[in-house]
C-alpha cells in the first residue's frame, strides 16, 4: 500500500495532509491523465495505478473505460501499457465479485455484465482485443485471453457473433492452442470452450482449423486418461464441437480420429481400479461422452452407422466393454460406460453380435448380457445402474431379430435343458417377484423382444410356467393376466404388465384370440375403464386398459364367438359410452410422464416414481391411438366397412410387410449408391478427357496465332518484292539485272517453299481440328448418355451440362478462328478455298502461279527475309 500511495503521489502530485482525494476523485484524475498526457511514461504510470484501483473502485474505473480503449488503439507498440489496460478491463468486466468491493453497497452482482454490455456496444472494441492476441508478449496475450473469457461469460451470443464476422477471429484464437507456454494454452482452452458453446458455425470453423489434431496431441502429451485437468478441458472442447453437429461428426469419422480414441480408454490389467484418481474418472467419463456424441440416437442415421462401424473396427468397442468387466470401477463411470455401449450397439447387427458374444471373466463363464441383467433385476442395486442396464438391453434387441429370437427361445427351454441361467429365465423370475420395480424392468425388457416381430409374439404364446411343483402349469400370457388382476398388484407392476400385453397383442391376431379366451379378461378391462377413481396414477391405468381393449378390437379376427369385434364395441358403447372411452384413452398421452418418455430412448428419471412409460410403447401408442378411436367410433355409427378394411386377415402380417418394404428400399438405396459411384467414375473420366481436349485446343490456338503472324510477314515481303521490281527496269542494268534475277530466283524459291510450309501447317491444323471436333462430338454423346443415367444418381447433372456448354463455346470460338485463318490465307494468296478442297491441288496451283511471276520480280538480298518455321 505504501508503494501504491507513493505511486499515486508521483502521478497526481503532492496533496495537503488534510485534503486527501477520495477514491472516485483519484480515479477521475488518473483517467484524465491517461487521456491528456503527451508522454508515454505518464500514461503508463496512470494505467498502472488504475489497474491497482480497478478492483476496489470498479464502478469508477469502469466509467472511464473509454480511456483504456484509447490506449489500446493508439499505444499498441508498448506492451506494458497495453497489458495494464487489458488487466484493468478484465477487472471491470469480471463476472465475480472481488473481496475489496464486498463492503461497497453500490456494487451489484451483475456489475461486470453491465460493463460488458457497454463495452460491446461498439464491436470494434472486441476487435481491438482480438488484435492483441497476435502479440506474443505474455502480458498482452494472457490478459487478452482473460478479457475475452469474461466477455463470453457475460454476453456469449453477442461475442460469438462479433468473433464470427471478425476477419480471422477464430483463427487467432486457435493459434493460441499451439503456444509453448502452458498458461496461455490452458487458458485458451477455457476460452475456446466458452466460444464454441451452442454455436454450430463457430464449431465448424474451429473443427476445420485442425482443432481435433491439436486437442488429441495435447491429450497425448498430458498422459491421456492419466493426465490432469487439461485433458478434461480438451475433451470438453471436443465434446462441444461434436455434440449435435453432424458435419463435425462426419469430419471426425472421416479424419480417422476415432482410431486415436481407442488407446485412451484402455485400462491397465495390473492396476487396481478402486484406487483410480478422481481426475482419471473425470477424464474417462468425458472420453465416453465424446464417443456417445458420435452415436447419439438423435444424430442422422448415416452418421451413426458409419461411426458405429469405425468404433468396432478400431477396437474401441472392445476397450469400452472391458471397462464394465474391470474390478473396482466407480459406479458413475460404470453407468456411463453401460450407456455408451448401448448407443454404440443400437441398431448395428455386428456390434450387437459382438456384445452378445462378450463373456464375463468369472467361473463359470457368463455372458455380459446375463451379468448385466442380474444387476437390473436386483433391487439392491442403484436405480441409475438398473436403468442403464435396461437401456443397454433394449439397444441390444433394437432391430435385432436374431437377438429377439434367442431370448424367446431361452423361455421355451426347460431348466433341465440348460445348465446355466439364461436371460429369459432371469426376466421370468423378475416378472413374478415381489419387487414392483423388478416387475416393471422385466415386463419392459420382454416387450422389446416382441417389437416389430409377429413371429416371436406367436412363439411366446407357447411358453408355459409352473409357479410351484403342485400347481397346474399355465401359459405366460395367462399368468400375466392373473398378476394384473390381483388385488395386491402395485401401480408400477400394473403399468409394466399393461405395456407388455399391449405390445404383445398388437398386430397379432393369434395373441388377441388367446387373450380373449381367458375367462374374466374383458370384464376386468371394462371395469377398469369405467372406474371412477381420481388421480394421475389411476387415470394412467385406466387409459392403458382402454388402449389394450382397443387393441383387442382392432386386431380381432372374430374367432372367439362371445368376444367378436362388434360385441366388444357394443359393450363399450352400452357399458362405458364412447365419450368416456375416448376420454380415458386420451389420458395416456396427457400424462406428464408420456411427453418425457417419448423424447428419447434412454431413461432419464429423478425418482423411482418417474419410472412408468417406455419410449417404444409411446411410439406404439402414438401410431395406434387414432386408428383405434376411428374403429370404435365407426362401429357406433354403423361404419362396419371401415372396420372390415382395417381388420382384414392380413393384419397379422402388416409389420412383416413393412419390413419387406424397408428391406427393398435398403437394397434399392445400395443399388443407387453403387450406380452413383459408377457415374461419378464416368464423370471423372469425361472430365479428364475434356481437360485434355481443352489443352489441345489451347495449343492449337497459340499455333494459329503464330501462323497468322508468319503469313502476314510473308505477305509484306511479297509486296515489298513487287514494289522493288516495278521501280528497277532490268534493261538499264543488264549485268546487275542478271545477278539480281539469280538472287530473286533463289529468294522466290525460298519464298515458295516457305509458303508451301505455311499451307502444309494449315492443312495439319485443319486435320487436327477435325480430329478434335470428332473427339468433342464423341464426348458430347457420352455426356448426353451420362446425363440421362445420372438423373437419379446425384447432382453431377449440372456439372455435365456446364461442361457441355463450355465445350460448345470452345468449339464455336475455334471454328470462328479457323474461318478467319482461311480469310487471311485468301487475302495473301489471292485464292479462295473451302474446307473440303484438296490441299495438294491448292499447293500445285500456287506453285505454278509463283513460277510464272519469277521474271517480274526483282529485289536486293536484304535482311528482311523472315526466318523459316519448323513444325
Amino acid at each position: 500500500m505504501n508503494f501504491l500511495k507513493s505511486g499515486l503521489q508521483t502521478v497526481l502530485g503532492s496533496q495537503q495532509p488534510n485534503q486527501a482525494p477520495s477514491g472516485a476523485e483519484t480515479v477521475e484524475l488518473l483517467v484524465e491523465r491517461v487521456t491528456s498526457s503527451t508522454l508515454l511514461e505518464d500514461r503508463r504510470d496512470a494505467c498502472r495505478a488504475l489497474k491497482a484501483l480497478s478492483k476496489k473502485y470498479r464502478i469508477e474505473v469502469g466509467i472511464g473505460m473509454s480511456a483504456m480503449l484509447q490506449v489500446l488503439e493508439n499505444d499498441r507498440t508498448d506492451c506494458e501499457i497495453i497489458g495494464y489496460c487489458l488487466d484493468t478491463l478484465c477487472h471491470v468486466t469480471s463476472p465475480e465479485q472481488f473481496e475489496e468491493e464486498e463492503d461497497n453497497p453500490n456494487v451489484t452482482a451483475n456489475i461486470g455484465e453491465q460493463f460488458t454490455e457497454i463495452f460491446i456496444k461498439n464491436s470494434d472494441n472486441v476487435c481491438l482485443v482480438l488484435a492483441c492476441l497476435e502479440e506474443y508478449d505474455f502480458r498482452v496475450r494472457w490478459a487478452a485471453i482473460k478479457l475475452l473469457t469474461n466477455l463470453l461469460a457475460n454476453r456469449p451470443k453477442e461475442i460469438q457473433e462479433i468473433v464470427l464476422v471478425s476477419p480471422m477471429g477464430v483463427s487467432k484464437m486457435m493459434d493460441l492452442l499451439i503456444d509453448s507456454r502452458e498458461v496461455i494454452r490452458n487458458d485458451a482452452l477455457l476460452l475456446m470452450i466458452q466460444l464454441t458453446k451452442g454455436n454450430g458455425n463457430i464449431q465448424k470453423i474451429v473443427a476445420f482449423e485442425n482443432a481435433f489434431d491439436r486437442l488429441l496431441d495435447v491429450i497425448k502429451e498430458e498422459g491421456c486418461s492419466d493426465g490432469g485437468i487439461v485433458v478434461e478441458d480438451c475433451l470438453i472442447l471436443m465434446l462441444n464441437l461434436l455434440k449435435n453437429n453432424p458435419s463435425n461428426q462426419q469430419f471426425f469419422k472421416e479424419g480417422s480420429y476415432i482410431q486415436r480414441l481407442a488407446p485412451m480408454l484402455e485400462l491397465s490389467t495390473d492396476q487396481d481400479q478402486a484406487g483410480m484418481s478422481p481426475q482419471k474418472v473425470s477424464n474417462l467419463h468425458c472420453m465416453l461422452q465424446v464417443v456417445r456424441a458420435l452415436v447419439c440416437p438423435s444424430n442422422p442415421q448415416q452418421v451413426i452407422s458409419s461411426c458405429q462401424k469405425a468404433i468396432r473396427s478400431s477396437g474401441l468397442l472392445s476397450a469400452i466393454c472391458n471397462i464394465i468387466m474391470a474390478s473396482g470401477v466407480p459406479p458413475d463411470l460404470l453407468i456411463e460406460t453401460i450407456n455408451t455401449i448401448a448407443e454404440v450397439i443400437r441398431g448395428d447387427g455386428q456390434n450387437q453380435d459382438y456384445f452378445n458374444s462378450f463373456m464375463a471373466p468369472c467361473d463359470p463363464p457368463l455372458s455380459a448380457i446375463v451379468l448385466l441383467l442380474m444387476s437390473m433385476v436386483n433391487e439392491k442395486q442403484p436405480l441409475s445402474l438398473r436403468c442403464a442396464v435396461l437401456y443397454c438391453f433394449q439397444s441390444y434387441l433394437y432391430r435385432n431379430e436374431a437377438g429377439q429370437t434367442s431370448l424367446v427361445k431361452t423361455l421355451l427351454q426347460s431348466s433341465e435343458q440348460t445348465q446355466s441361467i439364461t436371460s429369459g429365465q432371469l426376466l421370468c423370475r423378475s416378472l413374478f417377484s415381489t419387487d414392483p420395480l423388478s416387475n416393471w424392468f422385466a415386463a419392459v425388457s420382454m416387450s422389446h423382444a416382441l417389437l416389430e416381430n409377429p413371429a416371436q409374439k406367436e412363439q411366446l404364446l407357447r411358453v408355459v410356467l409352473a409357479t410351484s411343483h403342485t400347481s397346474k402349469p399355465v401359459s405366460l400370457l395367462e399368468q400375466c393376466n392373473q398378476l394384473l388382476q390381483q388385488a395386491n398388484c402395485k401401480f408400477q407392476s400394473k403399468v409394466g404388465l399393461l405395456m407388455l400385453l399391449s405390445v404383445w397383442l398388437s398386430h397379432c391376431q393369434l395373441a388377441v384370440r388367446t387373450f380373449l379366451s381367458i375367462p374374466g379378461t374383458v370384464a376386468y378391462l371394462t371395469g377398469q375403464i369405467s372406474a371412477n377413481e381420481h388421480g394421475d396414477n389411476e387415470y394412467l391405468v385406466q387409459g392403458l386398459c382402454a388402449f389394450l381393449m382397443g387393441i383387442c378390437i382392432q386386431f380381432n379376427d372374430n374367432s372367439v364367438q362371445e368376444h367378436q369385434r362388434e360385441f366388444l364395441c357394443q359393450l363399450l358403447v352400452k357399458r362405458i359410452g364412447l365419450d368416456t372411452y375416448n376420454k380415458k384413452l386420451g389420458e395416456v398421452s396427457k400424462h406428464e410422464n408420456y411427453s418425457k418418455s417419448a423424447k428419447q430412448p434412454q431413461i432419464r428419471i429423478a425418482a423411482t416414481t418417474d419410472l412408468l412409460l417406455d419410449y417404444e410403447f409411446c411410439r406404439l401408442f402414438k401410431a395406434l391411438e387414432a386408428v383405434i378411436s376411428k374403429t370404435v367410433n365407426g362401429f357406433s355409427s354403423g361404419g362396419e366397412n371401415i372396420t372390415e378394411l382395417t381388420l382384414s386377415q392380413e393384419a397379422s402380417g402388416l409389420v412383416a410387410q413393412y419390413k419387406d418394404i424397408i428391406r427393398e428400399q435398403d437394397a434399392r438405396l445400395q443399388a443407387l449408391q453403387q450406380q452413383l459411384a459408377h457415374q461419378e467414375a464416368k464423370v471423372r473420366e469425361l472430365s479428364g478427357a475434356l481437360e485434355q481436349s481443352q489443352s489441345s485446343n489451347a495449343q492449337l490456338q497459340d499455333q494459329n496465332i503464330l501462323l497468322k503472324a508468319q503469313l502476314q510477314a510473308a505477305a509484306d515481303l511479297r509486296q515489298q518484292t513487287l514494289s522493288s521490281s516495278a521501280s528497277s527496269p532490268l534493261h538499264l542494268l543488264p549485268a546487275q539485272g542478271d545477278q539480281q534475277q539469280e538472287v530473286l530466283e533463289k529468294r522466290l524459291s525460298m519464298l515458295s517453299l516457305e509458303q508451301q510450309t505455311d499451307r502444309a501447317k494449315l492443312a495439319y491444323y485443319e486435320s487436327e481440328n477435325s480430329r478434335l471436333l470428332g473427339e468433342l462430338d464423341q464426348l458430347r454423346a457420352r455426356v448426353s448418355v451420362a446425363e440421362g443415367k445420372a438423373n437419379e444418381s446425384g447432382t453431377e447433372l449440372d456439372k455435365l451440362r456446364k461442361d457441355q456448354e463450355d465445350l460448345l463455346e470452345l468449339l464455336t470460338d475455334q471454328e470462328s478462328k479457323m474461318q478467319r485463318y482461311r480469310m487471311e490465307l485468301k487475302r495473301v494468296t489471292g485464292q479462295s478455298f473451302d474446307e473440303d478442297d484438296d490441299v495438294d491441288d491448292e499447293l500445285q496451283a500456287i506453285e505454278a502461279n509463283d513460277g510464272e511471276g519469277k521474271d517480274a520480280l526483282s529485289m536486293d538480298n536484304s535482311s528482311n527475309h523472315p526466318g523459316g518455321f519448323v513444325c
